[in-house]
């Protein structure tokens, strides 16, 4: 079982679907252990096969066990439909995240209409330092906790990214100050986003709720307080729902 459902975990955003004999490769085992198990996991819905190309992708099972998954989440209950009317009255992309260990994970994400492109998905995970979420999560933690969650090496995404500690924590202490946190083309170009920490019934920082598009749509120049205060309310909800006393 283990061995099976390790070959999952080669299909990716940027490999989707997958050969038999790239499977084979990737995983070390022999042509006739990777048949077997994909048709294992074939039967029980975990792969699918497109009978025109020969490829295999993820199957119809993994999605309804994602969503039962998700739907044990008390933030991802909470925040959905809050965050779905975030993206509905500003027209942006609006995230809900929380942390797994020294990353971020996307917990639900919505386009409103002026979102160009989906650049955010469900499931996701993306770098705490390079990330106005990611930060937001940061931003509960004490100084060397943070540098023993990063490490001493930042990963550099573009040239606006934090790559130090010093830079990260004078951030931080930024984001503690004013309540949000932004990011304006740390971890993509032409890319910015606002977030907010949502709070759970002891006052701990337990997710992050963001408003994202590109430089243009967001307009952080003259809209970071506007977005911040709309922001802020929303996460309010949020935290509300969550038992958080404010």
């Amino acid at each position: 079982m283990e061995r099976a459902l390790s070959l999952l975990t080669y299909f990716t955003e940027e490999q989707p679907e997958r050969r038999i004999a790239e499977l084979v490769e990737l995983s070390g085992l022999g042509q006739s252990t990777v048949s077997r198990l994909v048709g294992a996991l074939e039967s029980l819905g975990y792969l699918a096969r497109d009978e025109r190309t020969g490829l295999h992708r993820l199957g119809p099972r993994l999605v309804g066990l994602a969503g039962i998954a998700l739907n044990q989440s008390p933030v991802f209950r909470a925040s959905r439909q809050v965050a779905q009317n975030f993206a509905h009255e500003t027209g942006l992309g609006a995230n809900v995240a929380e942390r797994q260990g020294d990353q971020m994970f996307y917990l639900c994400h919505f386009e409103g209409p002026r979102t160009q492109r989906s650049f955010t998905l469900t499931g996701r995970l993306a770098p705490l330092h390079a990330t106005a979420m990611g930060k937001v999560l940061l931003s509960g933690l004490k100084g060397d906790e943070v540098e023993a969650l990063i490490g001493p090496e930042y990963s550099s995404y573009t040239a606006h990214t934090l790559t130090t500690r010093k830079s990260l924590l004078k951030d931080l202490d930024e984001v503690r100050g004013r309540g949000y946190a932004t990011e304006v083309e740390e971890l993509a170009l032409g890319r910015a986003c606002l977030a907010v920490p949502v709070r759970d019934r002891s006052g701990d920082i337990v997710a992050a709720l963001s408003v994202s598009g590109s430089l243009s749509a967001l307009d952080l120049a003259t809209r970071e307080r506007e977005l911040a205060g709309r922001a802020i309310e929303y996460a309010d909800q949020v935290s509300s729902a969550l038992g958080y006393l404010h």
